[in-house]
């Protein structure tokens, strides 16, 4: 009975679509960022490096350089801020 109930809550709570992508793919991340009472979309572009968790769990972290520095941020798939992720370009198989 608990099971079903968590699957329930998490099936309200996972965003309808996302699209497929892998680790080594170049993607752009489109997230709201709140400055004040303004909010705006930033896009973080680079490459994922690892995908990790299931259902409302869900993660991934993208690198991308900046000059000489490597930036990595982490995004719950699910999260209200992510807005969008776009794959851009693909990652040798």
């Amino acid at each position: 009975m608990k099971t079903e109930l968590i699957d329930l809550v998490e099936k309200k709570s996972l965003k309808p679509q996302i699209p497929y992508f892998e680790v080594g793919d170049t993607v752009d991340v489109h997230c709201k960022i709140q400055e004040g009472e303004k909010s705006r979309v930033q896009i973080f572009s680079g490459t994922v490096i690892s995908k990790k968790g299931r259902g409302l769990n869900q993660q991934f972290t993208v690198r991308r350089m900046i000059g000489d520095e490597g930036v990595e941020r982490t995004f719950p798939i699910n999260s209200p801020n992510v807005v969008d992720v776009k794959a851009i370009r693909s990652g040798k198989t």
